[in-house]
């Protein structure tokens, strides 16, 4: 009986589970729940509890002197939105090594329309805002949310094509580039050089031990944490910068090479063959013990690099951006006064930005690239797709969300700020999702070959 009601509860839930955590656009799909969360508690009674919530100060005190003393929201948007950026600076060293951003060929067009993309909503959002105390706002629309970006095409299954999602993505990692560059450049206040000097040192020494050949997770992790991010933290440069850098210091090869990893796990295959077996569920202690030694030997074939992109992923995707989105998105439309609202052009800028600039910017992109010769649509990507995959890229939210705290200390302007970027998201999704339903009705059986 007991066991009848353990397989029921595996199949009725752990299972389904499972499948969905998997599922690529599932974590768009937490995403928007808790963007309406945000949404819901901002608009109700517990507004006030909500937001005395994310300004209560955590931090640790000695000798009656505080330190790293900062509020919840403050603590989200550095803290835990550096393992976002540290999982995007993974991402673009693998892609560099071996992936999409590897081939120049094949990355020009993206490339190419990810910096049309990020230039055309910049300049549309400061001529809204030219010669005024909020062009500081600039970047706030040149940031493209990927997680709802690919939730959205994963709606449409195969009405469209491989190479559209390829194409995507890839733009949506130059754009991600992009932004931590952006943040670097611009987005940062008064910088101690002491702090940003011991962060630099401790960067250093973990490009040694990625040199001298050191493997171990918990080195980068403690150096990691423990040096480079608290530095920057402490120097006055956005901590997610720390996180990307180093990033790009992890470990890209494993410890033992993939032939050695396929004899040894032939061996032990082998060994596990001939063990004593038995008639019951439970393994021999022989048979426990190889099984071991192959997760060892499997660690061992892992990058560092990969072993940690893959660990921390479902832990961003399902539980850092979500927090993040609770912490940022909620918005109070019950006080709202529509006059304050286009008061000035932050929220149109924005808007504009997002839903013309990004879609106008890579449509434009990939014309000049084909009309010059320097790139070329894959099979099965129309122009219409290329203009619905525009306007999913226009898709700021979270991201855009980001920039908008670091870009105004004004609630007034943050407010207007993410009213556009809300406005521009909703519309942008499904202006893209009509144009890449109908995009490929005639070919839609046609093979991928992007």
């Amino acid at each position: 009986m007991r066991q009848q009601y353990q397989k029921e509860l595996e199949n009725r839930l752990v299972i389904p589970t499972l499948q969905f955590l998997h599922r690529e656009h599932s974590s768009g799909i937490v995403l928007g729940i808790f963007v309406l969360l945000a949404l819901v508690l901002a608009n109700s009674p517990l507004r006030d509890t909500y937001t005395h919530f994310l300004e209560h100060h955590f931090g640790f005190s000695i000798n009656g002197q505080n330190y790293l003393d900062f509020s919840l929201e403050h603590w989200i948007n550095d803290g835990l939105m550096s393992m976002f950026f540290f999982v995007v600076g993974l991402e673009l060293k693998r892609e560099f090594i071996g992936g999409e951003l590897r081939d120049l060929r094949k990355i020009t067009l993206p490339v190419v329309s990810a910096l049309c993309g990020m230039l055309f909503p910049a300049v549309i959002y400061l001529i809204f805002n030219a010669a005024t105390p909020t062009t500081h706002g600039w970047g706030i629309p040149m940031a493209t949310d990927i997680a709802f970006a690919l939730a959205v095409l994963q709606l449409l299954g195969n009405r469209v094509p491989v190479s559209a999602k390829v194409f995507l993505t890839t733009l949506a990692i130059v754009d991600d580039l992009g932004s931590v560059v952006i943040i670097a450049l611009f987005y940062t206040t008064e910088i101690s050089f002491a702090s940003l000097a011991i962060g630099f040192v401790v960067l250093a020494v973990m490009l040694v031990g990625n040199r001298l050949g050191v493997k171990s997770v918990w080195f980068y992790g403690v150096l990691g944490i423990g040096g480079v991010w608290v530095a920057f933290l402490t120097s006055g440069i956005h901590a997610t910068i720390s996180a990307v850098l180093a990033a790009m210091v992890i470990p890209a090869d494993a410890r033992i090479p993939e032939a050695a990893f396929l004899a040894r796990i032939k061996k032990l295959t082998r060994q596990f063959e001939n063990a004593a077996s038995n008639d019951v569920r439970t393994l021999e202690p022989e048979q426990v013990e190889i099984l071991a030694r192959v997760q060892v030997e499997s660690a061992k074939a892992t990058p560092p690099l990969q072993r940690l992109e893959h660990g921390l992923h479902p832990f961003v995707a399902f539980v850092v951006m979500p927090i993040f989105a609770l912490a940022n998105t909620g918005v109070s439309f019950v006080d709202l006064d529509f006059g304050m609202l286009f008061s000035n052009g932050v929220a149109i800028g924005v808007m504009t930005g997002l839903l013309v600039g990004k879609p106008v910017g890579i449509v434009f992109a990939v014309w000049i690239c084909e009309r010059l010769g320097i790139g070329k649509r894959s099979r099965g990507i129309t122009w219409r797709s290329i203009i619905g995959l525009g306007f999913l890229a226009g898709i700021g939210f979270t991201m855009s969300m980001f920039v908008t705290m670091l870009a105004f200390t004004s609630p007034e302007h943050a407010i207007q700020s993410k009213i556009g970027i809300f406005a521009a998201s909703i519309m942008g999704g499904i202006v893209g999702y009509m144009c890449l339903r109908k995009s490929n009705r005639g070919i839609k059986k046609a093979p991928n070959r992007g």
